[in-house]
């Protein structure tokens, strides 16, 4: 391609002939690239979603073909992030369809070498009586001088950015009833 061939598809000349001056349309287009179609265009659906990363909580539109995310934006209805989205959270269709996600249960034994898989229904039984022993062995019903302390030091909770209110109220509950004082939530954080 010679340099004259190279001048009409450049988008200089285009736009001081045209009326397109500001190339804001057909002078700052390409032959290539008007013939690109956009990665939603063949979605399925869109299905709304948070996205899981930090506790900002930014809407997310999920293009979804054939079963698969096929591409991630963000949602302008979001009052939140007004349609932007971080590159962690455009990135988000890799937790979902990465080859390397787990998806099933895994548990190393203390001075184990190996992984090994559990239910789920096994890895809670052990979670609920880990803490169950735990508030026995740590609990303090009151202090040196007879105030009433009823709490433990044994464990804490921080809760996740996308957690909805009502979830994090119940998660609150739970855990200053078992006696915990040390809750948080890492949207404060």
């Amino acid at each position: 391609m010679s340099i004259r061939d190279f001048i009409p598809e450049w988008s200089v000349p285009r736009q001081i002939k045209g009326a397109d001056r500001w190339a804001l349309g057909p002078a700052a287009q390409s032959r290539h690239q008007a013939q690109l179609t956009p990665r939603t265009k063949k979605a399925d659906r869109v299905v709304k979603s948070v996205c899981p990363y930090c506790a900002v909580g930014c809407g997310q539109r999920i293009f979804v073909e054939n079963e698969k995310i096929t591409q991630i934006e963000g949602d302008p209805a979001s009052p939140i992030s007004r349609g932007r989205l971080c590159p962690k959270g455009s990135a988000t269709r890799s937790l979902v369809q990465s080859p390397m996600r787990e998806y099933k249960v895994k548990y190393r034994r203390p001075y184990g070498t190996e992984w090994e898989e559990l239910s789920l229904d096994e890895a809670m039984d052990m979670i609920a009586d880990r803490v169950i022993k735990t508030r026995e062995e740590t609990w303090e019903d009151e202090d040196e001088e007879g105030c009433h302390l009823h709490r433990t030091l044994g464990f804490a909770h921080l809760g996740g950015a996308t957690l909805d209110n009502e979830e994090n109220y119940l998660i609150k509950k739970f855990f200053t009833a078992m006696g915990a004082i040390q809750i948080e939530n890492q949207a404060r954080i």
